[in-house]
């Protein structure tokens, strides 16, 4: 019941933002500038209100890190080799390898994970998170880099590197642990200050991926991007689970991983393939796929999990 009471209103809440848009109450305009404040404002207030406040030393867990940094990475290489499969151009199929990879984790991972599991919860898979998007955010530009060929959307890796450790949600993160790691005690005027700032975090930020659900150029490329959502949130988790088993890991500290992997396609695969020389269409296709398939596979893996 749990499950359920956690994955359905999440997604309730995804397919309000896809009517709210329908019904044109969500303009591109305003999508724009809720996302620039969620991602700049409200999720890395939540993040560092939780983990500034939280005892680090039992909510660290470097095994479950690195067996998450090994399950994409994985991944990455596998993917490259299953892209040869289908017919596509080299920018597809670079972005068929990014899609299979690179996951929602601020907006749909650490909303799970919240909702399932509480503070403890969020703390942990927000540092998950943390070291998760610097791997899959340097390997993305690389991908498409490596598929840009013939074209002038070259990326600067050195650049990339200084803007991923530049993320919001880095930022916050690492901020949260220094402020925990310091001691010091939350002024109470701050710390109510951050609570009603997190408060839109998770709303907003779910009401703005049902929004930017697209359905409209999916039929052509139906088969990669099944192959690519089902990589991402079944195969990615299903190594991570088996590691975390075979090493005997408590699932209350894999279960935040576990989150944090079987997330679906990151929104971010739209812009980087606009701007980095992919397939922006693949892409969107491959977001809105996994994004409602993982309302399925989600209550699959916090029931196995």
């Amino acid at each position: 019941m749990n499950i359920l009471s956690t994955i359905i209103p999440i997604f309730i809440v995804i397919f309000l933002g896809l009517f709210a848009r329908k019904l044109g109450f969500l303009t591109a305009e305003f999508l724009n500038q809720a996302n620039r404040l969620v991602y700049y404002f409200a999720i890395p207030a939540m993040i560092f209100n939780s983990i500034s406040q939280a005892a680090l030393k039992t909510e660290f867990h470097p095994s479950v890190i690195f067996i998450c940094l090994f399950s994409i990475t994985f991944m990455i290489i596998a993917a490259g080799f299953l892209s040869k499969l289908f017919s596509l151009p080299p920018s597809s199929k670079a972005t068929f390898t990014q899609s299979s990879f690179h996951g929602n984790l601020g907006y749909i991972g650490l909303a799970v994970a919240f909702y399932y599991l509480g503070d403890s919860g969020l703390v942990k898979a927000a540092i998950i998170a943390g070291f998760v998007m610097i791997l899959q955010n340097i390997a993305a530009v690389i991908v498409l880099q490596k598929g840009a060929d013939g074209n002038d959307k070259k990326a600067d890796i050195k650049a990339t590197v200084k803007t991923t450790l530049a993320n919001p949600v880095i930022l916050s993160a690492l901020a949260g642990i220094a402020y925990s790691l310091s001691g010091l005690p939350m002024p109470l005027i701050v710390e109510r200050a951050l609570l009603i700032i997190k408060g839109m975090a998770l709303p907003l930020a779910l009401l703005i991926i049902g929004a930017s659900l697209s359905f409209d150029k999916f039929k052509p490329i139906f088969l990669p991007v099944m192959m690519a959502s089902c990589m991402k949130i079944l195969a990615i988790p299903a190594i991570g689970l088996l590691l975390f088993k075979v090493l005997s890991i408590p699932s209350s500290d894999y279960l935040p991983g576990l989150i944090i992997l079987a997330a679906p396609v990151a929104t971010l695969t739209y812009i980087m393939g606009k701007e980095l020389g992919g397939d922006p269409d693949f892409a969107a296709a491959a977001i809105s796929f996994s994004t409602i398939l993982s309302s399925v596979t989600y209550g699959f893996w916090l029931s196995v999990g």
